[in-house]
């Protein structure tokens, strides 16, 4: 650690603080130094202007979201993880409102890594429902849609709230977008027998590599898992 990393950090939970506390979830720069007992140029040598504080409290909310996250029960059953963790996603935007805006709200020139890292995430838990058999598509798609959906109905629950006091409301859209990507079963009838079970392969290699397999062929059979899964 260096000895700007203390620094650093005071000035990031300052200014989630005034973010969290401010009536236009606005950050005021000379506030923040202030609050910290620095000159601004200190702000701008760590963190490049306000655009860079704002990047730095948005990944420094990624930590608390995968702080959320390792807490919520790693079950046996991935589907069910999955269920739960769209509600921890949602109980998370709840309980941070300005600092969920601030990370998944797009900002065209930030340099924020937070709302790819939760992709990534959400990735790596479809990686484990391909590999029991009850995703239709690769995890990688299926994230995309799900975390789209998942972020509108959090902000939209952000800005009114009132319109999602009942959870049926957040678990309709829920159901609505996982019917489009997981099996009704592990072999759902009229699926193509051969595609799923390219798919579910190729999850279990992603999970841990077979260790009968050199990495050059791990590598070929992935590609070819790739290609009937993709045709």
């Amino acid at each position: 650690m260096t000895e700007t990393d203390p620094l650093r950090a005071a000035m990031i939970e300052a200014a989630e603080r005034q973010l969290a506390s401010s009536a236009d979830h606005e950050v005021a720069t000379r506030a923040v130094c202030e609050a910290v007992g620095v000159s601004q140029p200190v702000l701008y040598r760590l963190f490049g202007d306000k655009r860079g504080l704002l990047d730095a409290v948005a990944d420094h909310g990624y930590e608390r979201y995968t702080a959320l996250k390792a807490a919520q029960e790693r079950t046996c059953d991935p589907v069910a993880d999955l269920h739960a963790g769209w509600d921890g996603h949602l109980a998370f935007a709840r309980a941070n409102p300005a600092l969920y805006q601030l990370m998944f709200t797009p900002r065209p020139w930030s340099r924020s890594t937070a709302r790819e890292r939760v992709m990534d995430l959400l990735t790596a838990a479809l990686t484990r429902c391909a590999a029991v058999g009850a995703l239709k598509t690769e995890p990688p798609t299926a994230a995309r849609l799900i975390l789209s959906a998942n972020i509108g109905t959090a902000l939209d629950h952000i800005a009114r709230p009132a319109l999602f006091d009942d959870p049926a409301t957040s678990h309709r859209m829920r159901d609505a977008v996982f019917s489009h990507v997981l099996t009704a079963t592990p072999a759902e009838r009229g699926a193509d027998p051969l595609r799923t079970a390219a798919l579910r392969l190729r999850a279990q290699l992603q999970l841990g590599a077979a260790d009968a397999l050199e990495p050059v062929e791990t590598a070929l059979l992935q590609r070819w898992l790739e290609r009937i899964a993709d045709a």
